[in-house]
């Protein structure tokens, strides 16, 4: 039995999708000349855990997270699971240990190298600039974590955290969910048995929401709730818009529109420049619309209705640049997808606020749709 309502043991199907996911090969891809490392998640976090426990590191526990412990207990819920998140629990005392678990994880991608590669004249400065896709090191009072984001073209990118304490942990009830993957680790380890129902480790899962039952429901209807969003950096806004083009809904309308006022302040708050929300906006949208480019340009207008209806914390000028910066990058995205209007020919001249001739839009655009192929004109 689970010890309390944030917990739960898996059932023998969710089980099943779990030992698919770590099982499973994963390409990490490489720039340049470098070749493609090949691994499955079982046996890079078997790895680099005892890599570091060798170095006095003790690992608490491991864990999934994320949209791919979201898979493993509702399939099919409405998207695709991109990052593979693993958390590593761990003390982090000291700014030393950061280094160390970088040269550890490193030192680890040379396992996976094929054989033939030379692996004496590779540094970890050259395995860092050849297959780390984002390395984050945070060191406060109540934040100490670090991450490193192995490269997938796919959008898939094997994400490493090592947590020794957190603030906030997940946005909403539907990506609360923590998996602890310790007891099936072990099993592999040491039982040659294959799985079967009857006869197979208990998984213990654990929503950081609080309530486990209450956010699997929300999981299965695709609700959407949340709790204290003005300690979301960023407010959660990306990720709720998200959720709602992906048909979830509030568990409660009315007090939404409370909330969305709260997500679009924090959001503000935590990105004040029109430069740092631009650089925001399309980062996220590189890594959570992989493959998905059609929902790109209705992702765009849901936000900007939100932003443009739930926005009081701002002068009307920064409103309007907000506004005008989602707009240019639907514009943007509905040409890169030679998107076709309803109309058989329609003209769009659209206008760059000011601050995009800083962001090297310095030209008017006019969208031209003829036909079947949109065009993209620079007016002078």
């Amino acid at each position: 039995m689970a010890e309390n309502e944030s917990q739960s043991v898996l059932t023998w199907d969710q089980v099943c999708r779990l030992n698919e996911v770590l099982t499973e090969v994963v390409p990490v891809h490489g720039r340049g000349n470098f070749p493609t490392l090949e691994m499955r998640l079982k046996d890079i976090v078997q790895m680099v855990r005892s890599r570091l426990e060798e170095r006095g590191i003790k690992v608490k526990d491991v864990r999934l997270n994320g949209s791919t412990a979201s898979h493993v207990l509702v399939q099919d819920v409405g998207w695709s699971y991109k990052d593979l998140d693993l958390i590593f629990r761990v003390d982090l005392p000291r700014e030393a240990e950061f280094q160390l678990i970088k040269d550890v994880v490193l030192g680890t991608l040379l396992d996976f190298l094929p054989e033939g590669v030379n692996k004496e004249k590779i540094t970890p400065m050259t395995l860092k600039e050849a297959y780390v896709q984002k390395l984050v090191k945070v060191y406060m009072d109540q934040d100490r974590w670090s991450l490193i984001s192995l490269c997938n073209n796919d959008g898939r990118n094997v994400e490493l955290k090592f947590v020794d304490s957190i603030r906030r942990q997940f946005e909403f009830s539907v990506d609360s969910f923590q998996i602890v993957l310790d007891s099936l680790l072990s099993y592999y380890d040491v039982s040659e048995t294959p799985m079967s129902e009857k006869f197979h480790p208990t998984v213990l899962g654990e929503s950081m929401y609080g309530d486990f039952a209450a956010a699997l429901d929300h999981l299965k209807n695709k609700l959407i709730a949340t709790k204290r969003p003005e300690e979301i950096r960023g407010g959660g806004l990306l990720k709720y818009c998200n959720l709602l083009v992906r048909d979830f809904r509030p568990t409660d309308e009315e007090e939404f529109k409370g909330l969305e006022r709260y997500m679009c302040s924090r959001f503000f708050i935590d990105f004040p420049d029109i430069v740092e929300q631009q650089h925001k906006l399309e980062a996220y949208l590189q890594s959570h619309f992989v493959g998905e480019e059609k929902s790109k340009y209705e992702y765009l207008m849901i936000l900007r209705r939100v932003v443009n209806e739930s926005t009081v914390c701002l002068m009307g000028h920064e409103r309007r640049q907000t506004l005008n910066l989602i707009s240019l990058t639907a514009f943007r995205v509905l040409a890169e997808q030679h998107a076709i209007p309803d109309a058989s020919s329609v003209t769009c001249y659209y206008q760059p606020a000011p601050y995009v001739r800083d962001l090297n839009f310095s030209n008017y655009y006019v969208a031209s749709y003829n036909q079947s192929i949109p065009t993209w004109l620079p007016c002078n």
